[in-house]
């Protein structure tokens, strides 16, 4: 167990579960594989195909920009990660939008809160953005 996680389990449940939610490093994470499952669940046609190679790509680069800020060697560095991964959010709620999903009720519900959890993505490095300028 490493120095993070020993001291979240020290915390509260409720307090916890908070911390949980608020690390973005596995909420980026947990949004990506959500997204890859989704995909999994759409039909197979030519424009899906070409569709959810972007959404993929896209969803999974919102997390990996956001590790890269972390480790950035400067401001400018980092600034420019956060933007990265603003953009990239916003682009996964793009191809999200965008995916047919032929009347399939579980999937519009799944793309609901999917396209939900990237507008707050996107909020969030917004906000990290103005507070470090």
């Amino acid at each position: 167990m490493n120095k993070e996680e020993n001291s979240k389990s020290e915390l509260p449940t409720d307090q916890r579960q908070n911390a949980k939610v608020y690390d973005l490093e596995d909420r980026t994470l947990e949004f990506a594989k959500r997204v890859r499952a989704f995909v999994k669940r759409l039909p197979r046609t030519l424009c899906n195909w070409e569709d959810v190679k972007q959404l993929v790509r896209s969803s999974g680069s919102v997390g990996s920009n956001y590790l890269e800020a972390n480790e950035s060697l400067g401001k400018k560095d980092f600034l420019m990660r956060i933007r990265i991964s603003r953009k990239e959010a916003k682009e996964s709620r793009y191809w999200l939008r965008l995916v047919d999903i032929a009347v399939e009720p579980t999937l519009e519900s799944e793309r609901a809160q999917l396209v939900q959890e990237s507008t707050e993505l996107t909020n969030i490095f917004g906000a990290i953005l103005r507070k470090s300028q």
